[in-house]
């Protein structure tokens, strides 16, 4: 896998995500500790509208984006959202109220919304080998999963010895470093798209879904893995802490199945999809993770003492699994149904549409949790979930998994370098 990174362009680029990621994990920590010193009791009211408008900037702002600058050239864009995140994280700092936060996070999360999918699209035009392509999409999981470890890690030593005050020097650090590696990196020559509406260039990646039957599979699956998710991101302190009255270590433990159960089918995403085609991969993965949260509800209102706890590990190891096993080959599935003038509407659409769905389940697995306890709250997400696999299922229903032509393609992008 590792050697996808003799590509020297696609290297840079993976350095650029890997520095990025490890400063926006310091900020999410940082951004914690101070809405508790501006809100005390009340910061997880701070947080979770934080949170909130997170997502609502990622499913807003991600397709007008894409439609308004979709005649700027891909290098200055990027370089140019990883210089507001960075001066958005210098700023933060000097925040006294909780409205500042909302503002500020706002600014941020644009800007994230801005270079992801843009990042994203890129990929496919830096690698456009489908087995070299796979490999950088595992080494993507297994970027974010590790983040998802060391972050905290990197963040616990570091307040050891200073104030988390400067934790957001270090967020500044990833995206100047991430601007940086993109600056000095050369990048193909993608032509322009055709001239048309803002309205078009608007919807073009959200008609894509909806005409391409692979895309409209994918945003079935989405909701399968935002209604998992949910359960895990917000319920799992809760569920540790006043559920099985256990420790903040516990919380962790829990949390780090999960990631290494993405971990692991990341590694071996790249020799399965040589083997099997990806939809097949995916329909596996959407059926195992109401199933296993299904079990999760079982355990939680049956089980008892160590059996109880070792059977949530697992279970939390399970959706890992199967979350890696959609998320992992998504990306083919885009770049299969793209060329390189459609790929960031279509890449942007993707990003905002599966963030829809977690603007969904998450506020309904944090009141539902809160007002009818995990169990029913998990038998709940299970329905939903059941519902986006069975409808997955049906748009899936031939065997094999053949490239569809893209929405509205163009000519392919000139290998010269710029």
């Amino acid at each position: 896998m590792l050697a996808v990174l003799r590509n020297t362009v696609y290297a840079k680029l993976f350095g650029a995500q890997v520095i990025a990621l490890l400063g926006t994990g310091l900020l999410t920590i940082a951004l914690g500790l101070l809405a508790f010193d501006i809100a005390g009791g009340d910061a997880g009211l701070v947080m979770g509208m934080a949170m909130t408008i997170k997502m609502v900037a990622y499913v807003a702002v991600a397709p007008v984006i894409s439609a308004l600058l979709s005649h700027v050239p891909r290098k200055p864009l990027l370089i140019t959202s990883d210089i507001v995140r960075a001066t958005v994280a210098l700023c933060l700092p000097f925040v006294t109220e909780a409205w500042q936060i909302y503002v500020l996070i706002f600014l941020l999360q644009a800007a994230s919304a801005t270079f992801t999918p843009a990042f994203q699209a890129l990929i496919p035009s830096v690698l456009p080998d489908e087995r070299q392509y796979t490999r950088a999409l595992s080494l993507s999981r297994l970027a974010y999963d590790l983040e998802s470890l060391l972050s905290p890690m990197l963040a616990a030593a570091l307040l050891t010895v200073i104030s988390y005050h400067n934790l957001f020097a270090g967020t500044v650090v990833g995206f100047i470093g991430s601007a940086v590696l993109v600056s000095l990196t050369r990048f193909p020559v993608i032509e322009p798209p055709n001239t048309s509406g803002f309205f078009d260039r608007l919807t073009r990646g959200a008609r894509a879904f909806w005409a391409l039957p692979e895309l409209r599979g994918l945003l079935a699956l989405n909701l399968v893995v935002a209604t998992t998710t949910a359960m895990v991101i917000v319920n799992t302190v809760v569920l540790v802490k006043a559920d099985l009255a256990r420790s903040q270590a516990d919380v962790a433990i829990l949390l780090a199945a999960n990631g290494a159960g993405s971990m692991i089918v990341a590694l071996s995403m790249p020799k399965l999809l040589d083997r099997l085609p990806d939809r097949r991969v995916m329909l596996w993965g959407a059926a195992a993770l109401p199933m296993a949260l299904l079990a999760a509800a079982v355990v939680l209102k049956w089980g008892t003492g160590p059996a109880q706890w070792y059977g949530l590990i697992g279970i939390w190891l399970v959706i890992g699994m199967a979350t890696s096993t959609i998320l992992t080959p998504s990306s083919r599935l885009l770049q299969r149904n793209s060329d390189d003038q459609s790929r960031p509407a279509i890449f942007a659409a993707q990003f905002s549409l599966s963030h829809a769905c977690f603007l969904v389940t998450y506020p309904l697995a944090g009141t539902l949790g809160a007002l009818i306890g995990l169990p029913a709250t998990a038998l709940v997400l299970v329905v939903i979930g059941i519902l986006g696999m069975a409808l997955a299922f049906a748009t899936w229903r031939t065997r094999t998994s053949q490239p569809t032509p893209p929405v509205e393609a163009t000519s392919t992008a000139s290998p010269r370098k710029q």
